[in-house]
């Protein structure tokens, strides 16, 4: 299982590198695309959607649309309606829990989560039309918190963070991946070739009161939207969103942490 891992990722990364030196938005779009097209398939499948490759279709015209339109540069008001809908029904649901997989909740619930994942796929081209190192920054933000989560969990983990949800997970954990973030972020201020990245930014704009609350703000985010997925795939009775990559899962299960975190970084970053 651990080689079959690192070999999907060690491709993945082949693949990204490639299309990232093609210097080609375009390519870029497109490879986003893929992902973003397995991802609503996914998604479908999670919300027990009858036909769900029907469903990814139609979500990725959608997706194509606001790519083709060049949308993605004015739509901070599909950001702001992302982060919203975090905040007023989603993270609400781990603590009420979800509707039936049948009924009109449930519907109403997949159409609204649609939209986060939309967001959070348009928010990468967002990024990345800024720079791809401005890109990676805010992703690595969610990666470095995710690392020193597990390893601060292993090491202290006692206090479980959400066990009816995701029972490996503690509060030791959290906030050990929240240190690391911090410390990682601090550490980028040192080095002149990371000035346009999001931490340094946030820090040059809004100073050390700004920078310790959006980045933690950032992490909590990442944290909801693992403990959403996991919510997800409870309820439909699925260990993984799929099998696409091999040994790691589904695309969602890569990206869940960073759903509700990349339409934050982008309206946060509108003001810097």
């Amino acid at each position: 299982m651990l080689k079959t891992r690192i070999i999907t990722a060690l491709i993945l990364l082949a693949v990204l590198l490639l299309v990232i030196s093609s210097g080609s938005f375009e390519v870029f779009a497109v490879f986003t695309g893929i992902f973003f097209a397995a991802a609503a398939w996914e998604c479908l499948r999670l919300f027990g959607n009858k036909f769900p490759v029907f469903g990814a279709v139609l979500w990725t015209a959608a997706f194509t649309y606001l790519v083709v339109t060049a949308s993605f540069k004015q739509s901070m008001l599909l950001y702001a309606i992302c982060v919203a809908i975090w905040a007023v029904r989603l993270v609400p649901s781990l603590g009420f829990g979800l509707p039936p997989l049948d009924g009109f909740r449930n519907r109403l619930l997949t159409g609204i989560f649609g939209i986060a994942v939309l967001g959070a796929f348009i928010a990468i081209l967002s990024l990345y039309n800024r720079s791809a190192l401005y890109m990676f920054s805010v992703m690595a933000l969610v990666w470095i918190a995710d690392i020193g989560a597990y390893f601060s969990g292993k090491a202290f983990g006692k206090r479980k963070l959400a066990p009816s949800i995701s029972p490996g997970k503690s509060w030791e954990g959290a906030i050990g991946g929240g240190i690391l973030v911090l410390l990682a972020s601090a550490a980028t201020l040192t080095v002149p070739a990371l000035n346009d990245t999001f931490a340094v930014q946030l820090y040059l704009k809004w100073g050390w009161a700004g920078f310790l609350t959006i980045l933690l703000l950032m992490v909590a985010a990442s944290i909801v939207g693992d403990l959403f997925e996991s919510q997800l795939k409870r309820r439909a009775g699925m260990k993984d969103s799929s099998n696409l990559l091999p040994g790691h899962g589904g695309v969602l299960d890569r990206l869940d942490a960073l759903i509700p975190t990349l339409p934050l970084a982008v309206l946060v970053g509108y003001w810097m």
